[in-house]
């Protein structure tokens, strides 16, 4: 099938040589009253993008056709062919989705409009006589992504061709990505990665997944990308001898046993090998399955027959085999999978399926319609789709449009885990799942009443990441009252677990959410100098919940309490609405002007001032980089302090003694270290001061002072004193220990 679609990827010299391509396609699958339609659709959409053309110069009728081809190559039905074909005259032309309606059928039309991207939101609002007004915001580029990936899964919900649709569009615009800047190609192609490769994952469509996959890679990091398109050509001889050979002698041993046996081989996608390799720091000799060999046969019993006689010819690798039969992937996927050891000292990948596993395989949800399995009504069918629903469920818990972005890209990572229950029930996982997820996965009950965890018969933390094969005991309480804790949203990892627990703090605390909510405001307002009288507060805290779809202000202070809401996403623009509240009503602070600037050893400029001493705050730590202020002590010198620090006067010119304030700022010619104090939050762990202290080391970072303490809610808080040569330093610091594994959340604080 792979190669089927790579004939899709060639140019056409003309739009009607495309089309015919197209009908060739679909003539032995559509009636002649479907191909009228499928003609009459080319019609149309010609006639209504006729003056528009691509970026590439050629006519913009050929992209639609485009898709159109790569899903007549999929064996897709008339009806999604003609929506292809007409799927931007909705969204580029003055052509309405009534129109199409009218022309082609309510199916054809509702196609289209899930294909279809918002580029406004509507909004209800109440006005002062109790009737409901609509206004149009503009939403930032991240709530647009999110908006339109929230309307895609609602039009797949109902239709799944809407997402096959898309994908081939996404694949067709991949392709022809060159053309458009350099930003928006990475832009693009990150979404792509993220988002609809995972979803053609999820969907079973391996062609298109790893097209996308490579195509997206080569424009996020191109180097990488050729160094391994050189590796693969320099042993392009070597690797087809040692496939053809490899495939011989299998075919000789198996068709001697298993009747009908077809075997071929493959070489590994790019961005597989780019996987292992740069995100598991392997070279590229240390990917073992970047040869796969492929049985097919026409029974289960044949499928375990051929892996006796492969372990029987090669040496099995240890850990490497996965029996996906016996548990099939969330996208239904069926096959054994091997790794071997041939006597040259090569690692290869063996995979053994049946026809109707294979058909699966490639094709994935589109097998339905290729292979007419049918699409109404069956149970497996139904399971495949459960996801998008459950994905819909899930987000509907949280007030923040973004967060569905969040969802899928750690809901459908291509890596699962299959966990065990002590009954012997399977469960599917995304890969660095915790025992948290595992309790959820169960059931909302049993996540709910979680005490702790056993896997293979032994405790572990509750921010243990599971693994496949393991056996997990989830032990719970039947205490009145007891629930889930909030820092359970920091370390789950499905947006199944973190809905539902956000759901049970929603239902069952929402006076301690309005409470938690609302400090976590007046906090990161505090941290952010945003001050304001209380009227000033209600008025602004107002609008801001109006923003964000919460009728009262207590209902957004919930939000942000059960988690609903992500307020570190919203201060930003908070941060933008109290500059622009505040421009014209800022004190003007009058600084006599003194023309004599010296400088101190310390590195600290003070107007006005020569040969002071210079002392700086201990309240607020400042360091070169961060806006600064100096006040005149009695006897000691000039106290420096940064002009957020809680010790430094709104309005100047109001406060006592004004004439003691004096401007200072950094002198950017002098490299000295200074001294700050980071407060790390960590969830506990044997080797967890040990890893922090190598890191500081590896950056020749000097420590000067180390503590830690354990908290009552089994975490630890480590206090590290370091020297910095500025908030840069400091910054690239701080990013560094945040990946470190169980470290929560960083503060600086005084020495």
């Amino acid at each position: 099938m792979k190669d089927i679609l790579k004939s899709t990827n060639r140019t056409f010299e003309t739009p009607d040589e495309c089309m015919q391509e197209i009908l060739k396609l679909v003539k032995g699958d559509c009636t002649d009253d479907e191909i009228c339609h499928i003609r009459k659709a080319y019609k149309i959409a010609a006639e209504a993008h006729k003056d528009q053309k691509r970026l590439s110069g050629e006519p913009y009728i050929m992209h639609p056709l485009s898709v159109a081809l790569i899903l007549a190559s999929l064996g897709m039905d008339e009806a999604s062919i003609v929506a292809a074909i007409l799927h931007d005259t909705v969204e580029d032309t003055e052509m309405t989705k009534e129109d199409v309606s009218r022309e082609f059928g309510d199916t054809v039309a509702e196609l289209v409009e899930g294909v279809t991207k918002i580029g406004k939101v509507q909004i209800q609002t109440k006005n002062d006589d109790g009737g409901e007004n609509v206004r149009i915001q503009l939403p930032t580029k991240e709530e647009q992504q999110a908006e339109n990936i929230r309307k895609m899964l609602i039009a797949m919900s109902r239709d799944i061709r809407v997402i096959i649709i898309k994908l081939a569009d996404r694949l067709h615009n991949m392709r022809t990505l060159m053309f458009k800047p350099e930003q928006r190609r990475r832009e693009i192609a990150r979404e792509t990665s993220e988002i609809y490769a995972p979803i053609a994952h999820r969907l079973g469509i391996r062609p298109i997944k790893e097209e996308l996959e490579d195509l997206a890679i080569s424009y996020l990091d191109p180097v990488a990308y050729n160094e391994i398109g050189e590796s693969l050509e320099k042993q392009s001889k070597t690797r087809n001898e040692f496939l053809a050979d490899i495939q011989a002698r299998i075919e000789e041993r198996v068709k001697s046993i298993v009747p009908n046996a077809q075997v071929s081989g493959r070489l590994k996608s790019v961005h597989g090998i780019y996987r292992k390799m740069y995100m598991g720091n392997k070279n590229f000799d240390q990917i073992y399955d970047i040869y796969a060999v492929r049985i097919i046969v026409d029974t289960v019993i044949d499928c375990y027959n051929c892996l006796g006689i492969i372990h029987d010819m090669f040496n099995s690798i240890p850990g490497r085999f996965k029996d996906y039969i016996s548990t099939p992937k969330p996208n239904m996927y069926q096959s054994l999978h091997t790794t071997v050891l041939g006597k040259e000292g090569i690692p290869f990948e063996v995979q053994i399926r049946t026809w109707d596993m294979h058909h699966t395989a490639e094709y994935g949800i589109a097998a339905h319609w290729k292979y007419k399995l049918g699409i109404n009504g069956t149970v497996k069918f139904e399971e495949r789709l459960a996801w998008i629903r459950q994905l819909l469920e899930n987000q509907s818990e949280t007030e923040d449009v973004e967060d569905i972005v969040t969802t899928i890209k750690s809901d459908l990572v291509p890596e699962e885990v299959f966990v065990f229950t002590p009954k012997g029930d399977v469960f599917s996982l995304p890969s660095g799942a915790t025992v948290v997820d595992f309790a959820y996965a169960i059931h909302s009950a049993v996540g709910n009443k979680m005490v702790g965890a056993k896997v293979d018969g032994r405790i572990v933390p509750l921010d243990y990441n599971v693994k496949t094969g393991e056996i997990v005991e989830i032990m719970t309480s039947s205490q009145q009252g007891k629930g889930p804790s909030r820092d359970w949203l920091n370390i789950v990892k499905t947006s199944q677990a973190r809905s539902k627990i956000r759901q049970w703090f929603k239902k069952e605390r929402r006076e301690e959410n309005i409470v938690e909510g609302k400090a976590q405001v007046e906090r990161e307002f505090k941290r952010n100098f945003i001050r304001l009288s209380d009227a000033e507060f209600n008025e602004f805290i107002a609008k801001i919940a109006e923003r964000q779809h919460c009728k009262t202000v207590e209902d957004f202070y919930a939000a942000i309490g059960y988690g609903g809401i992500s307020l570190m996403r919203l201060m930003p623009r908070i941060r933008e609405d109290y500059g622009k509240m505040n421009k014209t009503e800022e004190p003007i602070i009058t600084v006599t002007p003194v023309k004599k600037k010296t400088k101190s050893k310390e590195g600290v400029i003070v107007e006005g001032i020569d040969n002071c001493l210079i002392k700086f705050s201990r309240c607020c730590n400042p360091l070169p980089g961060d806006n600064i202020i100096g006040f005149i002590t009695r006897g000691h010198g000039v106290s420096i302090h940064t002009r957020s620090c809680t010790n430094v006067p709104d309005d100047i010119s109001k406060a006592g003694e004004p004439e003691r304030w004096i401007t200072a700022y950094w002198d950017s010619t002098v490299r000295e270290d200074f001294k700050c104090t980071l407060q790390l939050y960590c969830l506990n762990r044997i080797g967890l001061l040990a890893d922090v202290s190598s890191m500081l080391a590896n950056m020749r970072i000097m420590i000067n002072d180390i503590s830690t303490r354990n908290t009552k809610d089994g975490r630890a808080i480590i206090m590290v004193t370091v020297s910095v040569n500025g908030v840069e330093h400091l910054n690239s610091l701080v990013s560094k220990i945040e990946k470190i594994d169980g470290v929560l959340s960083i503060e600086r604080s005084g020495i």
